[in-house]
């Protein structure tokens, strides 16, 4: 074995060492002890500016960031005067998620407890339409039959808890969790490993939080590179981009930070390698997936654009390379460098975007488009995974771009026989020419993609929480990257002299902590557990007792 086969052995069994934290059990084990201690939650005292710097909208802080939402149900738990309610909420969502053979007797139970009337939990806010709606279709057990009731609940819990929640050491705890996310942050709580890969201005490390142990990927930008060869503008837009999404079915951000010669953007790490190695190099004899395989990540694939579409980002990459595995087993899109946010006011954008042979003819025609050219590459992406082969160029076909252009905006495509009807409906419907009648997002959604024949299997709220099984793990023994010598290295930038401009444009570029995958990171790897302690019967804990002072021989003193 020469030197750099054997540097590749090394790297691999060190990450594949780390990569044993990946749950939040085995995740403590791995921590630094040193940097674990540094993660403590100060006094309130220390948190007073705090309280004006936060978004203290419901949505916010009650529903979308996952700390806070913790404490707040714990808060309505607390309260005998929203006790009722913050169970009923718990249970709809409890019912979002469940098997669809326990949907009947969950619904029914939710009717008897705080539908009725004559029950004591009868939840008398819930508007009559809503309720009768309910009792109405409770024999169809509906995957969204308590979807209005659920809105309610919300809009109730709005109105009614917001100011005690505020005024609770519930909402304090929140605050001292968000002056923790606000201190700053550098490469010294972080531990890099293997190189993963490398793009255009900079190379992809596995790395481990240190005071948490929880494994990412660190994306690192050469400053240098970057100013070269003008890749600011793309590298500040795919952070914002990356920074706004937070779904499951999308790489996150985490942090964005700076060091002397970097710009690093740590994200999700997904060790599972991507669709297009799995379909053509894990069995070679037999490339592509069966149609059960195809279709789970369809589903996922659509969950990530419907996301998304939502906030007004246009993807227009999407392709196998770019569908990462979990280990898992389940997929995130990545590389958001060529998706635009399509600014308020206006519903398309234009310019010349994507991959040669999954482009959809309006953007090869130079027209103004909007988000369907996304579906009709999730169209060419399914036909690749059940065909093993583009719709519009063989693999290793040599054809001009030309020429591909050309077969998209023309022909039709053929089908093998390994396409069922429903498989085919569906590619049809997404590779549609004419795009306003092309399968895809409307209404703000993608309800009436998902409702085709071809997801009859897939139970939407399962999947979307990340509790339907994949049809695949990946080996966690096994390293999916090149070897280093693989990789290749960088040569050293020359001539470039950074200004105060460009001091300036890597301070904004290095925000920090992201605020929802670090709560989420918190709460994974245990830490928000270990931190979130109470006084006992209700008594409020010292570091919430402004009152509170520490006496110098390691005693206490109330003031």
């Amino acid at each position: 074995m020469d030197i750099g086969g054997l540097e590749t052995v090394v790297a691999n069994s060190a990450y594949v060492s780390a990569r044993g934290s990946m749950d939040g059990a085995a995740a403590a084990t791995m921590r630094d002890k040193k940097m674990r201690a540094r993660l403590n939650l100060p006094h309130i005292r220390d948190c007073q500016a705090m309280k004006s710097t936060i978004d203290t909208t419901f949505d916010s802080i009650c529903i979308k960031q996952p700390i806070g939402k913790r404490l707040f149900q714990q808060f309505l738990n607390s309260d005998a005067a929203h006790k009722n309610v913050g169970e009923l909420w718990k249970d709809i969502e409890d019912y979002n998620v469940c098997q669809e053979k326990e949907r009947g007797q969950k619904a029914q139970k939710l009717v008897n407890k705080y539908y009725e009337s004559s029950s004591k939990s009868f939840c008398s806010f819930l508007e009559e339409k809503a309720v009768a709606r309910v009792k109405e279709d409770l024999k169809n057990a509906r995957s969204d039959l308590f979807k209005e009731s659920e809105v309610q609940v919300l809009k109730h819990l709005e109105k009614t808890s917001m100011a005690s929640y505020k005024n609770s050491m519930y909402f304090l705890r929140f605050v001292q969790f968000k002056w923790l996310e606000s201190q700053p942050i550098d490469e010294e709580w972080f531990m890099d490993f293997r190189v993963l890969g490398k793009g255009g201005f900079g190379e992809v490390f596995a790395c481990q939080a240190k005071a948490t142990g929880k494994m990412y990927a660190n994306k690192k930008l050469d400053k240098k590179r970057l100013k070269k060869r003008k890749g600011y503008e793309g590298a500040i837009v795919e952070k914002r981009i990356l920074a706004k999404v937070h779904s499951r079915f999308i790489v996150s951000l985490a942090y964005a930070f700076q060091t002397k010669t970097d710009l690093c953007l740590v994200m999700t790490i997904m060790n599972g390698g991507d669709l297009r190695f799995h379909m053509y190099n894990v069995d070679e004899k037999n490339p592509g997936f069966d149609e059960k395989r195809a279709c789970f990540y369809t589903a996922q694939i659509i969950c990530g654009l419907e996301h998304l579409h939502q906030h007004r980002i246009v993807y227009r990459d999407l392709k196998p390379e770019n569908v990462l595995l979990d280990d898992a087993g389940h997929v995130r899109l990545s590389d958001l460098g060529l998706a635009v946010e399509l600014p308020p006011g206006k519903d398309k954008t234009s310019g010349y975007a994507g991959t040669p042979g999954f482009m959809a003819p309006e953007l090869l025609e130079k027209k103004e488009y909007d988000y369907t050219v996304d579906y009709f590459t999730l169209g060419v992406t399914l036909y690749e995974m059940i065909a093993a082969k583009g719709p519009f160029r063989v693999r290793g076909e040599k054809v001009e771009n030309t020429e591909v252009a050309r077969r998209i905006l023309n022909d039709a495509v053929s089908y093998t026989p390994k396409f069922t009807k429903e498989c085919k409906d569906l590619c049809e419907g997404l590779m549609e020419k004419d795009p306003a009648k092309r399968l895809g997002f409307s209404n703000n959604t993608c309800d009436v993609l998902k409702s085709q024949a071809f997801f009859k299997e897939i139970t939407w709220g399962r999947l979307e929480a990340g509790m339907l099984p994949p049809p695949f793990v990946p080996d966690p023994k096994m390293v999916y990257a090149k070897d280093i010598d693989d990789v290749g290295a960088f040569s050293t930038i020359k001539g470039v002299v950074l200004d105060n401009k460009d001091t300036e444009f890597y301070a904004d570029f290095a925000s920090g902590k992201i605020p929802i995958p670090w709560q989420e990171e918190m709460i994974e790897t245990g830490v928000f557990g270990e931190l979130n302690i109470w006084g006992e019967n209700g008594k409020l804990p010292n570091d919430l007792d402004p009152n509170y002072v520490e006496a110098k021989g390691g005693g206490c003193a109330i003031l």
